[in-house]
């Protein structure tokens, strides 16, 4: 984790903690009192380049902020447009985008913020110019930077270089925004993660990288269940192992997609082959078929399961398409809480106006 200038108590921590809780249950929501709050937990994240840059109460508190960020700009769509007032945000590109790119700009405009589009032709980044290179001008003209890119080492770089908070939208190995997103979506259908069962069905890769990490850290018991050769990394499994006895969670990777679907609570799945991966499709079709998450594999689940999907989705590969546009699916409030979650992560680190680089 990259450290800030700000040094705060393990007690002034537990102390905001316990105040952003309750301020969080109040009807109306002070934006400027939860942001504070939420600031003096998370002290000391510099960037959200994966899950493993927040501890337990930081990922609690900032799914806490990004619940009542959206209950409050639903009651007033205005009542945050100062939090990021005259800041930009510099959103680098290497992938194509829906969801990322709609979420950012559009909490921008919500804090009073603007963001810039960086797609892989402006940039060529790696090639064109270093990325230390890129890190450095744009850490000079922007107040945070958004990386979709395809090798996590260049999440890192930035992050080495900018001077400014950056956030991974999306790497090889990690999609940390979209885990907050998925949580926020499971707390607000059930109250709560700890103690569910959030079973993945489909490749290792960066979704179940995350999933697993956050899981760990909020006391879930994540189940991925995938085929032999794409099991999510071993040193990503085993990390989410340590975290998860420490928080009354546990991780399981399986084979047995019908086994591990018993009594879960919540069923997620990820498309076959990622960008990237489009050589490997027909061979992992094949593999993959035994995991499509359908009614078979949801008449295992608990009859009021949460079916989830990062999207986008195939629908008859790895969804059938009753469960997908199904009663039991909360797949699209899980697209909109993109939104929420990364508005409270930027809230909170470019909202600090000090990113001194360790």
């Amino acid at each position: 984790m990259s450290c800030s200038a700000d040094h705060v108590s393990a007690a002034e921590r537990d102390t905001a903690f316990l105040e952003l809780s309750g301020l969080a249950q109040q009807e109306s929501v002070d934006t400027d009192g939860l942001l504070e709050l939420t600031r003096t937990v998370c002290a000391g994240v510099q960037h959200f380049r994966s899950v493993g840059d927040v501890t337990a109460q930081q990922a609690e508190a900032l799914l806490t902020l990004a619940v009542a960020l959206k209950r409050g700009w639903r009651a007033n769509p205005l009542s945050q447009r100062h939090v990021l007032a005259g800041q930009t945000l510099a959103m680098i590109f290497e992938k194509p985008s829906l969801r990322t790119r709609i979420s950012f700009e559009t909490l921008m405009v919500h804090l009073g913020g603007h963001a810039i589009n960086l797609q892989p032709q402006d940039i060529q980044l790696g090639k064109r110019e270093t990325v230390s290179d890129v890190a450095t001008v744009l850490g000079g003209m922007a107040q945070g930077i958004t990386a979709r890119v395809f090798r996590h080492e260049h999440v890192l770089e930035l992050a080495a270089h900018a001077g400014v908070p950056v956030v991974n939208a999306l790497s090889d190995r990690s999609h940390p925004c979209q885990a907050l997103a998925d949580f926020q979506t499971i707390i607000e259908h059930r109250g709560t993660a700890r103690r569910q069962k959030v079973v993945y069905v489909g490749d290792g890769n960066n979704v179940a990288h995350s999933l697993m990490l956050l899981g760990a850290r909020l006391g879930s018991h994540v189940v991925i269940a995938c085929p032999e050769g794409y099991e999510p990394d071993e040193g990503v499994r085993a990390g989410a192992v340590e975290r998860a006895k420490a928080n009354g969670g546990s991780i399981e990777v399986t084979h047995d997609p019908l086994a591990a679907a018993t009594d879960a609570d919540v069923l997620y799945t990820d498309v076959w082959a990622s960008m990237g991966q489009e050589k490997e499709a027909v061979e992992r079709a094949q593999r993959f078929r035994p995991y499509q998450l359908n009614e078979e594999l949801a008449a295992k689940a608990k009859p009021d399961h949460l079916v989830m999907h990062c999207l986008p989705a195939h629908r008859g590969e790895e969804i059938s398409a009753d469960v997908m546009d199904g009663p039991n699916s909360v797949v699209f409030d899980q697209a909109e809480n993109r939104l929420h979650a990364q508005k409270a992560v930027l809230a909170v680190l470019m909202g600090r106006g000090s990113h001194a680089v360790e």
